[in-house]
């Protein structure tokens, strides 16, 4: 997130200063150190999955991981967007801390620096064997728009503690569609060399709102912007010419990355691991796999959801062919709220019914309000975690402290600055969680202590047509009780100013 971008506090404009932190927990006795993977979706809403209570889509192989294991029912990312959320939950550091940490482009430099400690530099000092596939959006190569896409693109994921990796450089909606097999393009065509560019188009490459004849798998909804360079039958955000046999195809998007996470988990089953597995689904552009496409009733983002738990269902079964299911800790979750229509016309809205992607919380992707951040958290471990469900408060910027307490693994000085052990609050030992999270927003912060969650005033717009979502900004302070409201639909900040003063004090205005 730019911080120029975020809105008064009601106390005066500036940086954000250090906030106050939890205390830490204490250190709890641990069988042998566990394989860790995480399996993070991609807009995928807390209620998107049947273990959560949704009754038009099930979604068994993920069912079973909850009902094994510890299902989290206030468990916040710390963004409301992907790249800010996968910052934080990747380095323990609050992302709105830094003015270039918003949503980045396809060919963004890399936004984590290989100079700053990451969860993965933390594994590998461990001595895991740490891997990284799927979604990536962090940015590759040293600075935007300067990336060699026909050599090796460095610094990359191997610069930030990653042994392994094979990964979108961005999004599926956005060039380059290819992917960097250990910061090399996979299956690279010399034929078809690759340029990307996101200000002028290349003379001569057809561009979706050009040519909307060439879109034969998914058009882009109205003044999305999802109109520019086509690949495959499906138009982007931005320019691209060339790439030939390296082009991926988003019907096979979810084949691959899996296929990838499954040869890791093989060939590294002598090892202790940490991978990522960061899924396109449900993100757009939605387009499944044949075997997935019109079998949810909810149009192709309800298709995507099954084609996630067909992943999660994959992996569960690479690691008990291993036996390695028992002593392996999965985290499942997302990166932020829900969309529907985040970009194609892909009949989504028109077959949603009575799902509600967001559960019982008002607000998206994008938003201020409670399910942007709000997201569904599965911890399965069954050599230490047992079955139950939690309403402990817990935030992603708490994974790396807490992973690193597990594997015994001490923090280097100025690593993970804002992340804090809650070790046995994520292994459900006990139910303590954090007093109090901070989420952020494209344009402000809000803070959250369990029952109050205070949305600082911002100027920016209320709500985005585009997307059907509202973004919780108001001129004004908003205050909500979520234990007696939990959609968000009275604001009583003018009945309790002592607790609007005191979550404001946690936003510390740095003058």
């Amino acid at each position: 997130m730019d911080i120029r971008l975020l809105c008064t506090f009601g106390l005066g404009t500036a940086s954000i200063a250090a906030l106050a932190a939890p205390e830490e927990e204490g250190g709890i006795a641990l069988p042998q150190r566990p394989n860790v993977i995480f399996i993070v979706a991609d807009d995928l809403g807390y209620g998107d999955l049947s273990c959560y209570g949704m009754t038009r889509i099930q979604t068994p192989n993920t069912d079973a991981l909850a009902r094994g294991g510890l299902r989290f029912t206030d468990a916040h990312a710390v963004a409301a967007t992907s790249t800010p959320s996968r910052y934080s939950l990747f380095t323990g550091h609050y992302s709105w801390r830094r003015n270039d940490t918003h949503i980045a482009a396809g060919n963004a430099g890399m936004v984590i620096r290989p100079e700053q400690a990451t969860i993965a530099d933390m594994f590998k000092e461990a001595g895991y064997m740490t891997g990284a596939v799927g979604k990536w959006h962090l940015g590759l190569g040293d600075k935007t728009g300067t990336q060699d896409w026909n050599a090796e693109v460095t610094p990359g994921p191997r610069d930030i503690g990653f042994d392994y990796s094979y990964l979108m450089a961005a999004t599926a909606d956005r060039v380059p569609c290819v992917w960097m097999d250990n910061q090399r393009v996979a299956n690279h065509d010399a034929s078809a060399p690759i340029y990307i560019d996101y200000d002028q188009p290349f003379e001569g490459e057809p561009l979706g709102k050009d040519h909307p004849e060439m879109l034969t798998k998914l058009k882009p909804s109205p003044n999305h912007g999802h109109n520019q360079a086509i690949v495959n039958g499906i138009s982007r955000i931005g320019y691209m010419k060339g790439g030939g046999r390296a082009l991926w195809e988003d019907e096979h998007i979810a084949d691959t990355l899996t296929a990838k996470a499954v040869s890791f988990i093989h060939e590294r089953k002598d090892t202790t691991f940490f991978l990522y597995v960061g899924t396109n689904d449900v993100h757009v552009p939605r387009y499944p796999n044949e075997a997935f496409r019109g079998k949810s009733g909810m149009g192709l983002r309800g298709d995507a959801i099954l084609q996630f738990d067909w992943t999660v269902g994959q992996i569960v079964e690479a690691l008990r062919h291993d036996n390695l299911l028992a002593n392996t800790l999965i985290i499942l979750t997302s990166d932020n709220g829900p969309v529907v229509d985040d970009g194609y016309a892909d009949q989504s809205v028109e077959q949603l019914g009575d799902h509600r992607p967001w559960g019982p919380f008002r607000g998206g992707k994008y938003s201020s309000f409670q399910a942007g951040t709000t997201i569904p958290l599965i911890v399965h471990w069954p050599k230490q975690v047992k079955a139950a469900t939690t309403d402990a408060l817990f935030s992603h910027i708490d994974l790396y402290a807490s992973l690193a307490h597990l594997v015994g693994q001490p923090i280097t000085d100025g690593a993970a600055p804002d992340s804090r052990n809650y070790l046995n609050t994520l292994i459900g030992t006990d139910n303590i969680g954090r007093d109090y999270i901070i989420e952020a927003s494209p344009t402000t912060l809000s803070v959250y202590d369990g029952t109050w969650h205070y949305i600082s005033p911002c100027k920016a717009p209320a709500y985005n047509k585009l997307t059907d979502i509202e973004l919780g900004n108001a001129p004004y302070d908003q205050l909500y009780n979520l234990q007696q409201d939990i959609g968000e639909q009275h604001n009583v900040a003018e009945q309790f100013p002592d607790v609007v003063s005191r979550l404001k004090e946690l936003l510390i205005i740095d003058n």
